[in-house]
Formats: structure tokens, sequence, C-alpha cells
């Protein structure tokens, strides 16, 4: 282990070299940005349970707050109605804890990877209104009551606005419970730990129409004297879209709420997509195609470069607004980890994030560093 460590800590001294550090001053985001904002990462399975030492000892190193891919969405902790898996989570929050870290809560309210049982009754028809409330309830007391106090912020509820016009997305949780749904959630969540942040996640939310959408919801909330401690904007971007100014103005805007912005879910798409839409629906899929997989034995220099250029710009922008926003996670450890290798098509070669899939800093990661400055 000592020796996989060392290995990684060279690393990232080389690019505290290239920036001027000295030697023994190797440079780490949470450092780095310790002042303005946590930096971490989205872990999987593998990380939290020890079997990926050389993520785990990078993560350790560079991040001090994190969040769960999947480890506690609906169908991975509550597969069935008197089934729970907690194994997973309990490593995830064991590992926060341990490490002195920010621990986040990935989300207890979605239409997506949420069983079907919640929805249908005993004999597969549409369940009450009063029957999936009481689930939903039963789901937020165990999962949330067994965390509190060491899960300090929740994403309640996730995607919840429809991506064309920002009218809520026609979901089951509508469908069944009505358009009070979203404000169940936040008080069943409240009430299961009233420190806890709480949180409402999303992503293009630089896009005009579903920043209002959002808006409208948190205010809806707001006007019942609920309470939304942050908007959570995923950041999964491209290299030139959405533009910095369509960023900054949802941050303005979110912020005049009095509520603070979360950077959730930040990574950056080098490839091609088949899909005209910039966003993150994981219904929208495509089939394998080269045209849309062409960096499978290495990503360009040019391409690097404006990779880097990206994540220089957009942390230059979170340092700016460093007085509303709490975090930026980034969606992964390294490339390796990334869902972009499997979204929107299967088995891509993607390029998102700040460390290689040898674990070493790229050059965006020196930029992002520098950026601090």
């Amino acid at each position: 282990m000592r020796m996989k460590t060392s290995k990684i800590l060279s690393c990232t001294a080389l690019a505290a070299l290239a920036l001027g550090f000295g030697p023994k001053a190797v440079p780490t985001l949470k450092a780095v940005y310790k002042k303005d904002f946590y930096v971490g990462a989205a872990l999987n399975n593998r990380q939290v349970s020890g079997r990926d030492a050389k993520s785990t000892a990078l993560i350790k190193e560079q991040f001090n707050t994190i969040s769960p891919e999947n480890l506690l969405k609906w169908e991975a902790v509550h597969p069935q109605p008197d089934q729970y898996n907690f194994k997973p989570a309990d490593d995830y929050v064991a590992f926060g804890q341990q490490n002195k870290m920010w621990v986040i809560g990935h989300t207890l309210m979605w239409h997506q990877q949420t069983p079907k049982w919640v929805f249908e009754d005993a004999a597969g028809k549409p369940a009450t209104r009063e029957m999936v409330l009481k689930r939903l309830e039963d789901h937020i007391n165990t999962v949330v009551g067994r965390y509190k106090g060491k899960i300090a912020g929740w994403d309640v509820l996730n995607e919840a606005i429809d991506d064309q016009q920002g009218d809520l997305r026609k979901t089951k949780w509508l469908e069944i419970i009505g358009e009070d749904f979203a404000a169940k959630a936040f008080e069943y969540a409240h009430k299961a730990d009233p420190k806890a942040q709480l949180y409402y996640n999303d992503y293009s939310l630089y896009r005009p129409e579903k920043r209002e959408g959002v808006i409208k919801l948190v205010k809806s909330l707001q006007a019942k004297g609920i309470k939304v401690t942050a908007i959570g904007m995923q950041g999964h971007y491209g290299l030139t879209k959405p533009s910095i100014e369509q960023v900054e103005a949802s941050i303005v805007a979110f912020a005049k709420l009095g509520v603070h912005v979360n950077f959730t879910e930040l990574d950056i798409d080098v490839l091609p997509n088949p899909s005209r839409r910039q966003g993150a629906d994981i219904a929208d899929t495509f089939t394998a195609d080269a045209k849309y997989n062409v960096y499978t034995t290495g990503l360009p220099d040019s391409v690097q470069q404006q990779l880097t250029k990206r994540y220089a710009d957009l942390f230059a922008l979170f340092h700016k607004h460093r007085d509303v926003i709490d975090r930026i996670t980034l969606w992964g450890v390294t490339d390796a980890d990334s869902w972009l290798n499997n979204w929107p098509i299967r088995g891509r070669t993607s390029y998102p994030l700040l460390f290689d899939r040898n674990f070493q800093p790229k050059p965006a990661f020196q930029a992002v560093v520098q950026a601090a400055k």
C-alpha cells in the first residue's frame, strides 16, 4: 500500500514542480481551495470497500468531500419492500468519517433507479397516493435516520424538472402523489435529520427554461416554510457548451433565492455526442458507432489543451463566486471510473476528469490548482 501511495504522490509532485511549488509542497485540490469550498469526487463500491487501493489513496490525498455514485440510490439500498442493502452505504459513510470528509447522500427521490414496486400495489396495479407517500416516508426515515449526524447533506430530490419547458417532469411521483411530492420529500428528510443540509439537484440548469422551472419549484417550497439549503448544478458539460456566461447567470439567479450553489457532478465530455441535447438523461442511449469513440489510443494534445482551458475557466468562475458556492464534486476519480465511458454509448474511451487512467494528474489538474491563485 505504501508503494502505491508514493507512486501517486510522485505524480502530483511533478504537477507541483510545474506550478513552481517546492518538491515537498505537493498541491492538493482540498488544500488550495480550503478557504473557498469543498472539492470532492463521486465514489463507487470498489473504492469504498477498499478493493481499489490506488483510487483510495488518491481520494484521501486530494478530496475533502465525497458523494456516492450509486450506493444510496433507492434500487441499490432498498431493492425490495422489506429488504435493505446497507453494507456498501455503510462502507461509504465509514470511509468519509474516518477521513474527516463532508459526506453527501445521493439521492432520496428520483424517477430513475427506483424499483417498480414503489409505485404498484400487491396486484401490480398503480398504488394509491397514500400508499406511495407511506413508502416514501418509511424509506427516508430508515435511510436518513440510519446516517443521522453522519451524512452532512442530502440530495433530497433529483431531476424533477422537464428538459424542454421547465415544467415538472412527468413521473410516477407526480402522477400518483401530485404536485406536493417535492414538499413531502423535503419534509420527511428534515424530520428524519433536522440538522442535515437538504438540496435540490439537476442537470442543464444553465438553460433559461430549466433554470426558471427550478426557481419556481424552490420558491414554492420556501412559501411552505421548507428550507432548501442549496441547489446542485450538475456540471455535465462539453468543451464549449454551455458558455461560462450561461453557467454564471444561473449561479447569480439561484443565489438571489437565498440558497447556496453546489456543482455536484462535474465532468467534461470531450467525445462527439450523438444527442443534440447537452444533458445527462440516462434514458438517452445510442448504439455503438466508431465516429463517437474517436480517441481510443489517447487524447490528442490539441484536445487536451481544450480540456485544460475548460477546467481553468470553470474553476476561475467557481472561485469568483466562492461566497455562494459550497462544494465542487467531480463525477468520478479518474477517467477510468467515469460513467461517460458507457453513456450515451457503451464501451467508449472517455477523458472527462482531472486524473488519467494511470492515476496521474492531467494538465487540467494543474490549471485547476492555478485557478485558486
